[in-house]
Order: structure tokens, then sequence, then C-alpha cells
């Protein structure tokens, strides 16, 4: 949020940040929504938050989470992970070769990319930590044609 004011004083209680921000419960309303996330962007734009208020923001980012599977789940079902990988290495300007580096060959990068390549479950677990996104999003999609997987193998 650009409009946050990091220089607000918070509650440093757990019942006086529930009672300031959103009170920790469901949310069922687009207007709870709303209230849970200006919450949780006025205490995310801290860097010295205490323990007490650091835990109050991770329970709202669950509860703010819970809320946005149940009504903007997104359908991950047609999405090529070669896609996704293209774009998350343009948005981390990476290339082919940072690719491989970052899975341990250098020119595994490449393969991956022309579809010489499948990935591997070990290259997922590190895309989607160095990413830090789903590791669902480099799975095959589940339409995928049976004749195509001969050129993503091994």
């Amino acid at each position: 949020m650009s409009n946050v004011n990091t220089s607000t004083k918070l509650p440093r209680s757990w019942a006086k940040l529930q009672e300031r921000f959103y009170s920790l419960r469901p949310i069922h309303s687009k207007k709870d929504y709303k209230k849970a996330l200006d919450a949780a962007g006025l205490l995310a734009g801290h860097d010295d938050l205490n323990a007490i208020q650091q835990d109050y923001l991770e329970i709202l980012s669950m509860i703010i989470g819970v809320y946005e599977d149940q009504h903007y789940k997104i359908d991950t079902a047609d999405i090529n992970p070669v896609d996704v990988i293209k774009t998350l290495m343009e948005e981390n300007a990476m290339n082919a070769s940072d690719l491989g580096r970052l899975l341990g060959d250098r020119s595994l990068g490449c393969r991956i990319l022309n579809g010489k390549r499948q990935l591997s479950k070990k290259h997922i677990a590190i895309l989607s930590e160095h990413f830090a996104v789903n590791p669902a999003l480099f799975l095959l999609p589940q339409n995928t044609p049976q004749d195509n997987l001969h050129s993503l193998a091994i």
C-alpha cells in the first residue's frame, strides 16, 4: 500500500492489536477482507515488530490466505511450467545460464527452456524455494497430451 504510514505507533499487546486492526477470526465478507488486508499492509510496513506483533501478522496472513483460497483461487491446470519459469526469470533479470547455474548445471537452463529436459523433483524444489512460489506451478498441466511428453523426457 503506497499510503501506509509506518511512523504510526503500533499497539504492543495482542488484545490492543485486535481491538485496533482486525479481530482474528475467519473472514466472511469483502469488507472484513479489506479491513484485514489494510491491517496486514500497515503491519508489514514496519521492520521493528515485536514478537506479539509478528505473531499477529502471521496469523492474520493465514486468515487472509484462507479467504483468498476460497474466493480468488487461480486455476493452474492450463499453466505451462516453462512459461512460468520464463516469467519468473524475466521478473528477476535472469537468463538461461543463470537458470542452469541455479539448478546445478549451466547448460541445463537452455535444455529446460527449449523443452528438451523435464524438471525433476529436485529442480522444482529449488525453483519454488528460490522464487518463493508454490511448487505446483512447475508441474505438467494435467491436460498435456501423452505424445508431447517424449519431448520433455529426461
